[in-house]
């Protein structure tokens, strides 16, 4: 690895006033913030022309903001990063670092469109850097302007081809956009590159996927190597938000769950459940809507969500208003906002690809309300299992699962996500929603 530059962060002015700079940058990094913040600020008020100053003063609210857990401080951060690139003679080095800085705290607040308009003036300032254009399309992502995000990609690749970072993300856009084929090869060399940046689990999970799709068992080369790099908790277990040492197995039972009364309530009232899901399909104005995640290769399934990252459908509830009063005795179900409760219809002729869920913070219930003859199965991990009218299955949704309906007739299931039962209280009243 070729020896990093020291960046130049001095003019010719700050140079003479090195010994009071150095002085405050000292308790700086020693960790007496606030004495240092009191140094910074004095040398501002002394020398208000020094860049190098104001960058310290910048730094050091920022230090200060981490300290108190103080977003106004933070804010006060951001502003002072601004300050420094307006003075004169400001080296280019220290007005690098401070709009990186600058942008990265504006996307810790939630501030993207800030942000972005942060990294748009680097790449205007250093239109040669390609590190900046690539930032820049991140910050697009992260407002889901993945068409912009795009343009910069190959933009950065017609300057420098190899750039593993802009062929990872370039790859996940084309997936996006269900450019599967087209996906791959930029996915996986931009992986291959090692380039910093690259090793994600978002890029290996998305190029198991895409070679999933396309038929080629290399899928689960990549997904161990993702397992390797400390991506997924298995080749199987592929979820992405997790909880580190949860009990983990494909298939549960109910007793292991601990949660065998809400078992024992949806078995006992099935066909109440299936009666008040078939009056909602018999609807003409079908609440019933389309699966939208792009998980199908062919078919048609749709679904009809009463509960939501923990929040009830009150409208979706007045149609089916039994079965929202039954679940209501289980807030394991009802409270889970890492899952949804919902019934899933699925007709003849189709096939859901491999996928795995988000999380290892929630369990799965699949109870069978008009389950074919035959013809419909559902895999998990490596075993096989068929609904039953009136039963319920539990499976845990981290582990890669695959659908097929090739029956004469609809299939209809009633869904209900729980939170793990390993997870503590404080965990399920505090874990963000998804």
């Amino acid at each position: 690895a070729k020896k990093k530059k020291k960046p130049k962060l001095l003019n010719k002015f700050d140079k003479t006033i090195k010994a009071e700079l150095d002085a405050a940058e000292k308790l700086r990094k020693n960790g007496k913030v606030e004495e240092a913040l009191r140094a910074f600020e004095a040398l501002v008020n002394k020398y208000p022309q020094s860049p190098r100053a104001r960058y310290g003063k910048a730094q050091s609210e920022d230090d200060l903001a981490e300290k108190m857990r103080s977003n106004e401080m933070l804010q006060q951060a951001i502003n002072t990063y601004d300050e420094v690139v307006s003075l004169p003679n400001v080296p280019s080095d220290l007005i690098k670092l401070s709009l990186k800085r600058e942008a990265d705290r504006q996307q810790f607040l939630g501030r993207m469109r800030g942000s972005l308009i942060t990294l748009q003036k680097l790449v205007q300032l250093f239109p040669s850097d390609t590190s900046f254009k690539n930032d820049l399309g991140v910050g697009y992502l992260l407002i889901g302007d993945n068409s912009n995000a795009k343009k910069v990609y190959e933009e950065v690749l017609s300057l420098a081809p190899n750039d593993g970072f802009a062929k990872v993300h370039y790859g996940f856009i084309l997936k996006a956009e269900n450019k599967i084929a087209e996906s791959i090869p930029y996915l996986q060399e931009g992986l291959e590159s090692g380039d910093p940046g690259t090793d994600d689990g978002r890029f290996y999970f998305h190029l198991g996927d895409a070679l999933q799709r396309m038929g080629d068992k290399e899928a689960y080369k990549w997904y161990e190597l993702g397992y390797q790099r400390g991506h997924f908790a298995s080749v199987w277990q592929r979820s992405l938000y997790n909880v580190k040492g949860l009990k983990a197995q494909p298939w549960w039972t109910a007793r292991e769950t601990g949660y065998t009364e809400l078992v024992k309530s949806l078995e006992k009232n099935w066909k109440l459940i299936r009666d008040e899901g078939l009056a909602v399909m018999d609807k003409k104005r079908s609440l019933f809507l389309p699966e939208d995640e792009n998980l199908r290769e062919k078919g048609d399934w749709s679904q009809f969500t009463l509960w939501q990252q923990g929040r009830k459908n009150e409208n979706a509830c007045k149609s089916v208003p039994k079965t929202c009063a039954l679940l209501e005795r289980f807030p394991e179900a009802t409270g889970c906002r890492r899952g949804q409760i919902k019934y899933s219809i699925m007709h003849p002729g189709t096939h859901v690809w491999p996928h795995t869920g988000p999380t290892n913070c929630r369990l799965r219930m699949h109870l069978g309300l008009v389950i074919p003859k035959e013809g419909c199965r559902i895999r998990c991990a490596q075993e096989n299992r068929v609904w039953e009218e009136g039963k319920v299955l539990i499976f845990d949704d981290s582990f890669e699962h695959e659908v097929w309906q090739d029956a004469e007739s609809y299939r209809l299931i009633f869904i209900v996500d729980v939170w793990h039962p390993e997870l503590t209280a404080q965990q399920r009243r505090t874990l963000p929603a998804i």
